[in-house]
């Protein structure tokens, strides 16, 4: 049983290649799953591409990332005085978000994040003043912003980062390297030209890992197919089946990150709509499942398993065949494939028919 990632390396590299030319000083992000990859893989990548600095999610991805990057590790989870301890090297730098939690760092590298318009964590306006007793019991490398993707209120990212950098230069604190997300290219070459003493670096793990949707696909492998008549018995629970179909058994399941989904914001009629008519298929048990045969996303036939998922196909289509692979649309930072393969001919899968599968990236 395989769910395979398979990668086109050279293409998948000449992305990368392309966004460090446009970011020199971008700090790639390595964290979670490493983004369907493995943090291995993003580690050993981003050494090759000479990247002096590396962001993780957490402490314990910092002690595990220590012997597979040679430079810095910038810990995006803010530090809490209340954490369970890890031992980390001196190449570690931490965050610090909270007037709470500003000692217990004496003499290690701190980052500060501020609060920005995605209201999540950060210090204030208000709360500079208390910043600079901390500071000095620090190696001090900078601020942090994590700007949202949809703007609001009108304001711009750049905007946004350029009034918090006025802001710091009025408290008189130092401002010679800011961290942000979220802004283009020309957006930073402004903030550099209004702010010339400052070094403003990117952090950005989807736009360098998964920026090129043609370089990477998602495979499963079919392992069984049964045809089942109706009032046959199926599963564990022993579930009748109500009319002639194939049930095919395929590679991918609850371990891989298939079958389980977050909850999402929903915005708009159209998307309220999609929603409402999702949980009446629900209500019938008619889940849709992220693979692939013949031009279409099949649905589930039961809820997928650990490792491996039964998908319900009618009698009238032709199923595939055992040892056939299928295309899966999943999503990349919440998915644990089995394996990461070179493919330098990727290509989406196609049936014996010749109906390409197509897929989605999120």
């Amino acid at each position: 049983m395989t769910l395979t990632l398979a990668v086109d390396t050279v293409r998948w590299e000449e992305h990368q290649r392309r966004v460090h030319a446009q970011f020199p000083d971008l700090v790639p992000v390595c964290k979670g799953n490493g983004y369907g990859f493995g943090h291995q893989r993003l580690l050993r990548q981003a050494s090759r591409l000479g990247m002096d600095l590396v962001a993780v999610g957490t402490t314990q991805e910092a002690a595990r990332a220590e012997h597979l990057h040679a430079g810095d590790l910038l810990v995006l989870t803010p530090y809490r005085t209340w954490e369970a301890p890890v031992a980390l090297s001196d190449r570690t730098i931490r965050v610090v978000s909270s007037p709470n939690d500003l000692t217990g760092l004496k003499g290690r590298r701190v980052v500060v994040e501020l609060m920005t318009s995605m209201k999540r964590h950060g210090l204030t306006q208000a709360q500079l003043p208390v910043l600079r007793e901390a500071m000095g019991a620090w190696q001090f490398e900078g601020f942090t912003l994590h700007l949202p993707l949809k703007r609001v209120d009108g304001l711009g990212g750049a905007e946004e980062v350029a009034s918090w950098v006025r802001h710091l230069r009025e408290a008189r604190l130092p401002i010679h390297q800011i961290f942000v997300s979220h802004l283009t290219p020309g957006e930073l070459d402004g903030l550099r030209a209004e702010f010339p003493h400052s070094a403003f670096r990117l952090r950005t793990g989807t736009k360098l890992w998964l920026g090129d949707p043609e370089a990477t696909r998602y495979r499963s492998r079919v392992l069984d197919v049964v045809h089942l008549r109706r009032g046959d018995h199926s599963g564990a629970g022993g579930w009748r089946v109500s009319s002639d179909r194939y049930h095919v058994l395929v590679s991918g399941g609850t371990s891989h990150g298939i079958g389980l989904r977050a909850p999402a914001l929903l915005s708009g009629f159209r998307a309220r709509k999609r929603h409402l008519a999702g949980i009446g298929y629900t209500a019938l048990n008619r889940h849709l499942s992220p693979f692939v045969w013949d031009g279409e996303r099949r649905r589930f036939a039961r809820p997928p398993e650990l490792q491996h998922s039964v998908l319900e196909i009618p009698a009238t289509a032709r199923p595939p065949l055992a040892g056939a692979e299928l295309a899966v649309q999943l999503r990349y930072t919440t998915t644990r494939p089995d394996r990461v393969v070179e493919d330098p001919e990727i290509a989406p899968v196609a049936d014996a028919g010749g109906a390409e599968q197509s897929r989605t990236r999120k």
